[in-house]
């Protein structure tokens, strides 16, 4: 259930924006998801659609963007993408892998008339 909150927040910024640019509608909404970030986005469409409603989101289109999983070597600062469970450095064989992308959430552009 984060999803509301979550999506009480894009509301939020697409609204400031969008009245900042002197906009009479928001068309489309480019949304980027990284994907250990647990967002469902049915579940933000179905939120927003109930949110928007009067705003000048309503109809608005949710672009979502997901990002895959990037890992950073903690020892010699390979990047990689795991393509299972195995988070072992291929360049240098270390264990020491860390997150790099896969957890993102924002707003990355709005359009509007």
């Amino acid at each position: 259930m984060h999803e509301l909150s979550v999506t009480e927040s894009i509301m939020g910024i697409v609204q400031r924006h969008a009245e900042r640019a002197g906009a009479s509608r928001v068309l489309r909404i480019h949304l980027v998801i990284g994907e250990l970030a647990s967002i469902v986005d049915d579940s933000v469409q179905f939120y927003f659609d109930y949110l928007s409603r009067g705003t000048i989101a309503a109809g608005a289109e949710l672009a979502f963007h997901r990002l895959p999983v990037g890992l950073a070597c903690g020892a010699c600062e390979h990047r990689w993408q795991p393509q299972d469970a195995d988070w072992t450095c291929p360049a240098c064989g270390a264990t020491a892998a860390r997150i790099a992308t896969g957890r993102e959430f924002y707003v990355d552009s709005i359009e509007v008339e």
